[in-house]
């Protein structure tokens, strides 16, 4: 191991060890403080040039420039979700087991945020100064309300400053992401669906087990989720963006697939059916989705319910949009007599521009920090606090610049997070490329 690579280890590996589950009653803020401490040890000179101002435990940093008129947002949050499950090697060991360094956090987001901050600290040792002013963001409850985010882009709105680029998580680069592409793609997210949970409750007088009646709450509900369950409720379309990543795509894939991905908008009658059948990813960059996640009946086995309850996850497309997406299930649910209620706070934020002059900037740093690697772009699923920052900014990219394959993809919020050791130079050399041009 080299000794730039042995110092990158070290210093990820101590991130991993810093324990910063967050959950929405947080108990305990003095983990998240400590973390923060962490980081000023981690790097002085980020934390010496940059003026921070605190936001309930997230940070905004302000890296001066030579001008203000262009001003960018690099972010990337710093807490985690639970560490569940039985792991091969501890969830906060931060050990490295043949190249690959364990740990809840390694891709999400501590992987990221290291390789952001060193790339920082690194322009900054060689007495470099930004072309433009450039924001440092990175949010201790993303995984929870995101209300960090939410209160650094509203302070940034208020004093009205325009962000000219903004980078956050989201995709990486991944051999065949979406299936039958020969190549190895970043997957660059020009926006994500808003995330909305809905409750549907159905009441009745309730009584006794031994003698009930017809369409009970349950069985109310049970219908209602198999009816949506069993129908294509929400309508696809073929975003810019999607339109986008197909046409990156078809000189990688094979036979006549590889032809309707060059031409979308011409075949759209075969990708909209073939697409649903390549996965429910592929589905879901086509439309809304829905998920029922929770439920609840009455507290006694022998008790009819008075009151019943489904909890379900929606993902809107920009197409069709929170008000209407809702609307076509709330067709359904009151058919079978039940209440449709909000239980979230949606948030919902448009597609950046495929064509602007910010995504080709990004592009290019890619291709530079990449050499053999396919820039693309989708839509997120998930959800990410640079959602936010779409009050400040037209232009809002979500990408982790990290190589990883199934398994790590998988291990997100599941067991065994890991990151190739390998793997994080070169994504310090792509923050460190980036800032040359912002």
């Amino acid at each position: 191991m080299s000794e730039k690579l042995d110092l990158y280890t070290s210093k990820l590996s101590k991130m991993i060890q810093a324990e910063t589950v967050s959950s929405f009653s947080e108990p305990d803020l003095d983990k998240f403080k400590h973390f923060r401490s962490l980081l000023k040890d981690l790097f002085p000179l980020v934390f010496k040039t940059c003026e921070m101002e605190e936001f309930d435990g997230s940070l905004l940093l302000e890296w001066k420039g030579v001008s203000s008129d262009k001003p960018s947002l690099l972010m990337n949050h710093y807490d985690v979700v639970e560490a569940t499950g039985e792991w091969s090697h501890s969830a906060f060991s931060g050990e490295v087991v043949d190249d690959k360094l364990y740990g809840r956090g390694t891709l999400d987001d501590k992987g990221p945020l290291f390789a952001m901050l060193q790339g920082i600290e690194e322009m900054i040792e060689s007495g470099f100064t930004p072309k433009n002013d450039i924001y440092i963001e990175t949010g201790r409850n993303e995984e929870t309300d995101g209300r960090g985010a939410d209160a650094i882009s509203r302070a940034l709105e208020e004093r009205g400053i325009r962000i000219d680029f903004v980078l956050d998580e989201g995709g990486e680069i991944m051999y065949d992401p979406l299936g039958g592409a020969d190549g190895t793609f970043a997957v660059v997210g020009l926006g994500e669906k808003c995330t909305v949970d809905l409750k549907f409750t159905a009441r009745s007088a309730g009584g006794h087990a031994s003698t009930p009646g017809k369409n009970t709450p349950l069985v109310r509900l049970g219908k209602f989720m198999a009816e949506v369950d069993s129908k294509d409720l929400f309508k696809k379309s073929l975003s810019p963006v999607i339109k986008n990543m197909f046409k990156d795509m078809a000189p990688t894939v094979k036979g006549p697939l590889g032809f309707v991905f060059a031409h979308p908008t011409f075949f759209w009658s075969i990708l909209k059916t073939v697409m649903p059948k390549v996965s429910p990813s592929a589905k879901a960059l086509l439309q809304t989705t829905i998920a029922f996640t929770m439920a609840k009946g009455s507290d006694g086995d022998n008790v009819l319910p008075q009151e019943a309850y489904v909890i379900a996850n929606m993902r809107t497309s920009h197409h069709e949009g929170l008000e209407h997406s809702i609307a076509a299930v709330k067709k359904i649910a009151d058919k079978y007599g039940l209440e449709t209620e909000v239980v979230s706070d949606p948030f919902e934020s448009p597609l950046s521009d495929v064509n602007s002059e910010q995504y080709k900037l990004l592009k290019n740093i890619i291709k530079e920090s990449f050499p053999n690697v396919i820039p693309t772009t989708y839509i997120m699923n998930g959800a990410s606090d640079s959602k936010y920052f779409s009050r400040v900014s037209n232009n809002v990219f979500r990408f982790a610049p990290f190589t990883i394959d199934e398994q790590q993809l998988s291990s997100i919020h599941g067991i065994d997070e890991n990151v190739d050791i390998d793997t994080l130079e070169p994504a310090v050399n792509f923050y460190r490329n980036l800032i040359k041009e912002l």
